[in-house]
């Protein structure tokens, strides 16, 4: 049976080195940011991250929902958070991992400037040459799966949430040839499993 998904699975340092690569773009293009908002919630660890090698002391979150399971959407993003800090007048940089169909960031930008951003940018480690919205700032293309450190046990989870056994090992076993170590994944599906039984 053909598995649906091909995985890119970044390590921490990975995604240090494209973040340090990032911020270094963003302060050579000269945009200042007064302010970091992080969309949830694969956004908050970059957002983080690069308001500390950026110097952008304020930061906030926003909520947006998409994603159902693996590359499973709703039928369009929802606004699940305003923006957590006032943003009116301000310059935005708007943080995500991954410009994926672009939808959520779109209604994320959209959202900032209803709020009265003067000008939102947005920075995201990855993005997918089919997403509708291009980010001002990626450092990777790719078509693939990413899973994040931040996210490997609820990738798993979805996972296994999905499919038959047979097709849960072939999925686990591409993760594994995609970088996750295998004891790694071999000790989440456990815990994963452990949670159905209760």
């Amino acid at each position: 049976m053909e598995t649906e998904a091909e995985f890119e699975v970044p390590t921490w340092n990975q995604i240090y080195a494209m973040l340090l690569s990032q911020a270094e773009k963003i302060h050579q293009s000269g945009f200042k940011a007064d302010i970091d908002v992080g969309i949830t919630r694969g956004g908050w660890v970059p957002a983080r991250v690069l308001s500390d090698l950026l110097g952008i002391r304020d930061l906030a979150t926003l909520g947006v929902e998409f994603y159902l399971g693996v590359a499973e959407t709703r039928n369009e993003p929802v606004l699940t958070q305003r923006v957590s800090a006032a943003v009116n007048g301000k310059k935005v940089l708007l943080v995500d991992d991954v410009a994926d169909t672009g939808k959520s960031l779109h209604l994320a930008k959209a959202h900032v400037l209803r709020q009265g951003a003067t000008e939102v940018r947005i920075a995201t480690l990855y993005y997918k040459p089919l997403s509708e919205t291009k980010p001002d700032y990626y450092e990777k293309e790719t078509r693939r799966w990413v899973v994040f450190p931040w996210e490997t046990k609820e990738t798993i989870r979805k996972i296994v949430d999905k499919h038959r056994e047979s097709v849960i090992n072939l999925e686990t076993a591409k993760l594994v040839k995609a970088g996750l170590p295998k004891q790694q994944a071999e000790r989440l599906l456990k815990e994963v499993f452990e949670e159905r039984k209760c």
